[in-house]
């Protein structure tokens, strides 16, 4: 019973970042990125629908540890940061691939990245397992601004 509840809390952690996974699926690249000059190290389309659902999945891990921890309220600053950080992480393909704003997608990308970085060091306080599963997500962001920075000079 108790394995039971604690993978559907799990899940539903899951569920809440996929939201911003599938909000940002509805803006396809399509010609337009085809077409923008990209630097010799864009990795090929592929490896986006890999690698999201893998960091969505440790990112609701992470999250449902904190829960467990602050179950009284999600309003704790560890939980606005993530809340933030998943609302700008939708923000940014619909920026990017729904109304092609190479440079607003760049500037909102570097705040996102602002607020994963908040959103570890709060999770990691009170969690170090929390705060480690975000850090791939923290290297993917990392890569995926150098790329939105590089796209942008280039075009």
């Amino acid at each position: 019973m108790q394995t039971t509840k604690k993978a559907a809390e799990i899940l539903v952690w899951v569920l809440i970042c996929s939201l911003a996974g599938i909000f940002g699926a509805q803006f396809d690249p399509g010609s337009w990125y085809a077409l923008l000059q990209k630097p010799a190290w864009t990795p090929p389309n592929w490896i986006f629908p890999v690698v999201w659902p893998i960091l969505y999945v440790m990112m609701g891990i992470s999250a449902w540890f904190i829960w467990k921890l602050e179950k009284t309220s999600l309003n704790q600053p560890a939980f606005l940061w993530f809340f933030l950080q998943l609302l700008l992480n939708a923000l940014w393909s619909w920026l990017f691939f729904g109304m092609n704003l190479i440079g607003t997608a760049l500037a909102e990308i570097l705040l996102l990245w602002i607020a994963v970085v908040f959103t570890i060091f709060l999770f990691w306080q009170k969690s170090r397992v929390a705060g480690l599963l975000l850090i791939p997500y923290l290297l993917w962001m990392t890569y995926a601004s150098a790329l939105n920075m590089a796209i942008w000079q280039l075009n």
